[in-house]
């Protein structure tokens, strides 16, 4: 395969190309924030969605009991944090109001350059469009941010395990977005993609990956199999050699019964073995292509895949009653790494039209 070297000579202005970096950097900081907030626990402790009143947090002890108050209401604190004091609020509320005020920064961050690059043609219509994508899919993680939230503030003291997974592979999207406009703008001219099967299944089972891993999160289900390399001494669990088991109110049901839980940690296990092999065989078929770009992504791809194999063996190992914070933050970190490298690897691959 013949691969001509990506040209050197930049569409964008430095500035232009630097704020699309630091846009991407933010939404990976959201994303790490919000595995952050889900393991706290502090998902659910603002329970409204205001957009612009919601910037200034509790001030003084009359607003922090007031939210505090709004907190008691939910399902959560009755059936969970019953014996929370305000001290404990402030800790959960902090990491919710952090996740909400980055994507507010965010979007400044966004706005403000891109008004000012508009009004001085540095930026061009192909590169508005791709913009455009990911303030679109942004808005829609949002919005499935809020239904998510929702759904752990009637009955349940949790979010819906499927409603996060939702939010979660929204932003993958957005990032995905993102990644694909920063390939274009550092990139000359119009290109196109040297087409490559095995590139497209990794991507492909990796997206399925962080479905899994969404769900994972949503049901807890990591907490049900703490052990490595077998599932509490069996490779594959009891219940889901039960035909009788399979059936779709135990997937809708995950909070009473076991099946979805380890279906879906079994799943998510089994993927991780695939996605290394083939990431291995990728790295085998290609790892003498002569352009220092793609073999800089395609050692990273490589690494990043097996550390996070790699930890996600160690947060399994080291759940006591709760996912280890660290270990937990560290898996998702690790994993987004790996498939914006994937995705780098993949837009490397390119030559003039």
């Amino acid at each position: 395969m013949e691969i001509n070297n990506m040209v050197q000579d930049y569409k964008y202005s430095k500035t232009v190309r630097y704020w699309l970096l630091v846009g991407l950097i933010m939404l990976i900081g959201q994303v790490v924030l919000g595995g952050i907030t889900r393991l706290t626990g502090s998902g659910l402790s603002i329970t409204r969605w205001d957009i612009i009143s919601g910037v200034i947090p509790p001030l003084n002890a009359l607003q922090w009991e007031g939210a505090f108050s709004l907190y008691k209401q939910t399902p959560q604190f009755s059936k969970i944090n019953a014996t929370f004091n305000l001290s404990d609020f402030k800790f959960i509320y902090f990491w919710e109001y952090f996740h909400r005020l980055w994507v507010r920064s965010l979007g400044i961050i966004f706005l403000i350059p891109f008004v000012i690059f508009l009004i001085r043609k540095k930026i061009d219509t192909t590169l508005v469009k791709h913009l455009l994508l990911v303030v679109v899919l942004t808005m829609l993680t949002a919005s499935a941010g809020w239904i998510m939230v929702k759904s752990g503030l009637v009955n349940r003291p949790w979010v819906n395990a499927y409603k996060l997974a939702l939010h979660f592979i929204l932003a993958i999207f957005v990032i995905w977005a993102m990644v694909k406009t920063i390939a274009y703008a550092y990139s000359y001219g119009d290109k196109k993609l040297v087409k490559s099967k095995l590139v497209k299944w990794v991507l492909g089972v990796t997206v399925v990956q962080m479905v899994i891993a969404g769900l994972m999160a949503g049901m807890k289900a990591g907490l049900y199999y703490p052990s490595w390399p077998s599932m509490n001494g069996v490779f594959v669990p009891e219940v889901l050699l039960n035909a009788e088991n399979w059936h779709w109110l135990n997937m809708t049901n995950y909070d009473s019964n076991v099946f979805a839980p380890a279906l879906i940690q079994f799943t998510h296990r089994m993927l991780a073995y695939v996605l290394v092999i083939l990431v291995v065989l990728l790295f085998v078929k290609q790892y003498k292509i002569n352009n220092g770009k793609i073999l800089f992504w395609l050692k990273a791809t490589v690494g990043l895949v097996i550390v996070q194999l790699v930890l996600g063996v160690l947060t399994v190992l080291n759940v006591q009653g709760k996912i280890p914070l660290v270990y937990g933050v560290l898996h998702q970190l690790v994993g987004l790494l790996f498939f914006i490298s994937l995705l780098f690897y993949q837009y490397s691959f390119q030559k003039k039209a």
